[in-house]
C-alpha cells in the first residue's frame, strides 16, 4: 500500500481557478486523500474554521483576499494555527516565497506545477504534520504519567505506612524476651503481623496492576464471564467465608469482550468492597444486562448503608485526587478499575440513594461480542 492511500488525509484545496481547482482535486482524490476545493479566500477560512483539515493547499494571487492574508488570518486562530499551508502559486520571484514563509507557510510550489512534486511535497508535510501530534500525544501522556507518579507515590507511602508500622510494632514485641506473652496473646500478635502485612503486599500488587495497565498492549477477546467470576470468587474465598457474605450471581453470562485477566480485578475489588462496606452480614447479588448502545452492564449490588451524592462523587477519581477517596474508604482500588475499564471501551459507576439497607450497585460495561447470539437477555430485559 502506497503512503498516500494508508493517510486518507484531509486537504483544503483553495483556487480562484476552477480549472486549476479541479486540476488539483483530481490528482489528490486519485491517491485517495479526502479533498475539499474551495474557491476564495474567505471561504477557505470558513471551511477550515468549521473542520480544521490535516493540510492546505492555498493560492496567492486571488481577488478580495490574497493567500498571504488567508494565511495570516488561519494562524491567528488557534483553531486552525497549526495546520500546514502549502503555497502554490504562479509567483516565482524569491520576494513572493520569503512573503509566503513570513504569512506562515511551510513550502511553496510554483505553477505549472508537476504531479509528482506536489504529491511528495503533500506527503512531507503530512508526516510532519503527523510526527508532530504523535510527539504532543506523547508530551500530554508523559505529563499525566509524572502526576499520576506523583499522587500515587504521596498515596502508596500514606497507606503502607500504617500497617507497616504495626508489623513492625508487635514483631519487636515478639522478639523482645523482657516482654513475657501468653500463647494466646502471641498467636494473635502474629496474626496481627500476617494481616498487616498481607495489607502491605496488596497495596504493592496495585501498584504492580496500575504499571501493567498503562503500559500493556493487550489483546481484546471474547470472555468466559462464568469462568471469571468463578476464579474471582476463588481468590476471595476466605474473606467470604470469614464475612459470612451470601453472594448469587446468574448462571449465564451475556457475551463480551475484553481481557480476561483484568476484568477478574474488576470483579474481585467490586466484590472485597461489597463485603467491606455491605450490610451485616453482606448480601450482594452479582449480575448483568444488555443496553441499547451495544453494550453489556455488570454490576455488584451490595446491602450495605449506601452513598450520599457527595460521597459517590469522591469515587473514581483520577490518581491525582486520591486522598479524597479515603473519605470513602475505597481508595486506589476503584481508580484502577476505571483506567482499567476505560482501556477496554466501557464505562463505570455507581448507583445508590444513600438509604440504609438499601446498599449500592457498582457497574461497568464492555462491548458485546458479536456472535450474533442474542439468546441471553439478562434480567432487565426479561
Amino acid at each position: 500500500m502506497s503512503p498516500d492511500r494508508a493517510f486518507k488525509a484531509s486537504i483544503l484545496v483553495v483556487d480562484d481557478k476552477p480549472a486549476n481547482l479541479r486540476l488539483l482535486s483530481q490528482l489528490l482524490s486519485e491517491h485517495s486523500y479526502n479533498v475539499r476545493p474551495v474557491l476564495s479566500g474567505a471561504q477557505a477560512i470558513a471551511a477550515a474554521q468549521a473542520l480544521p483539515p490535516d493540510l492546505i493547499l492555498l493560492d496567492i494571487k486571488m481577488p478580495e483576499m490574497d493567500g498571504y492574508e488567508v494565511s495570516r488570518r488561519l494562524k491567528d486562530d488557534p483553531r486552525t494555527s497549526l495546520v500546514p499551508i502549502l503555497f502554490i502559486s504562479a509567483l516565482h520571484e524569491t520576494e513572493d516565497k520569503v512573503k509566503a514563509f513570513e504569512a506562515g507557510g511551510v513550502d511553496y510550489i510554483t505553477k505549472p506545477f508537476h504531479a509528482d512534486e506536489v504529491l511528495a511535497r503533500v506527503r512531507t508535510q503530512l508526516m510532519l504534520q503527523q510526527l508532530r501530534r504523535d510527539l504532543e500525544t506523547e508530551l500530554a501522556e508523559r505529563d499525566n504519567l509524572i502526576r499520576d507518579l506523583q499522587a500515587y507515590a504521596h498515596s502508596v507511602a500514606h497507606d503502607l505506612r500504617s500497617p507497616l508500622a504495626g508489623a513492625l510494632g508487635f514483631a519487636q514485641l515478639l522478639d523482645d524476651p523482657s516482654f513475657p506473652l501468653e500463647n494466646e496473646e502471641r498467636q494473635e500478635y502474629v496474626r496481627v503481623v500476617v494481616e498487616s502485612l498481607e495489607k502491605a503486599n496488596s497495596i504493592i500488587d496495585e501498584l504492580l496492576l496500575l504499571a501493567e495497565v498503562r503500559k500493556s498492549e493487550i489483546s481484546i477477546e471474547p470472555l468466559d464471564m462464568t469462568l471469571i467470576v468463578a476464579q474471582s470468587l476463588h481468590r476471595i474465598s476466605i474473606l467470604v467465608a470469614e464475612s459470612g457474605a451470601l453472594i448469587t450471581h446468574p448462571e449465564s453470562w451475556p457475551s463480551t469482550v475484553g481481557y480476561p485477566a483484568w476484568i477478574e480485578e474488576v470483579w474481585v475489588n467490586y466484590i472485597t468492597n461489597a463485603i467491606k462496606y455491605g450490610g451485616r452480614p453482606p448480601v450482594i447479588e452479582l449480575g448483568a444486562s444488555h443496553s441499547d448502545n451495544g453494550e453489556v452492564r455488570f454490576w455488584v449490588q451490595d446491602n450495605g448503608n449506601g452513598l450520599s451524592v457527595e460521597q459517590q462523587a469522591m469515587l473514581f477519581v483520577p490518581l491525582t485526587r486520591l486522598e479524597m477517596t479515603r473519605a470513602t474508604g475505597y481508595g486506589l482500588g476503584l481508580s484502577i478499575v476505571q483506567r482499567i475499564v476505560h482501556k477496554l471501551n466501557g464505562r463505570v459507576g455507581i448507583e445508590s440513594r444513600g438509604i440504609s439497607g438499601e446498599g449500592s450497585r457498582f457497574y461497568f460495561t464492555l462491548p458485546i461480542a458479536e456472535t450474533g447470539d442474542a439468546s441471553w437477555l439478562g434480567p432487565d430485559m426479561a
